[in-house]
């Protein structure tokens, strides 16, 4: 398999170029901002590297600080649109082994059994999917923060 159809990760990234991924938020200067396929969390997002990696030690020193400070801006962003308490930042890429940072927006109506727990304890499988309709105003509030700068 070419290295363009390798993960998930390669193949969202090729269709965001072709500018075929309905849950893009923005370009950034280190990769792609999106919405999560599953919704489990309002607003959880990533942010796809361009080019593909395989892991966030094989960026140089400037993509790894990039990368990082674009992360955050995608979690300001969050923060001001969606009013969460605080974002969980996540990078593993052991299913999918190619780079991509976890924006996880927390909220305060939470389960009290989830609200402090690994954002990864969600049900994914039951989790609201992406849904470009009923998304389009929040991807529209997240690129209007991000264009301000937050």
């Amino acid at each position: 398999m070419s290295a363009a159809g390798s993960t998930a990760i390669h193949r969202r990234v090729v269709a965001l170029q072709a500018g075929e991924d309905p849950t893009l938020i923005a370009r950034l200067p280190s990769g792609w901002a999106v919405l999560g396929e599953q919704q489990f969390l309002r607003g959880y997002a990533l942010l796809l590297p361009d080019p593909v990696v395989g892991t966030f030690n094989d960026l140089d020193a400037a993509q790894r600080a990039q990368a990082m400070q674009d992360a955050a801006r995608l979690g300001d962003a969050l923060l001001a649109v969606t009013g969460a308490l605080r974002i969980n930042y996540a990078i593993f890429g052991n299913l999918e082994p190619a780079l991509h940072i976890h924006v996880v927006p927390r909220h305060a109506d939470e389960p009290a059994g989830l609200r402090t727990a690994h954002p990864w304890s969600y049900d994914w499988a039951a989790a609201p999917r992406f849904d470009a309709a009923a998304d389009a105003a929040l991807i529209g509030a997240l690129r209007a923060a991000l264009q301000r700068g937050g």
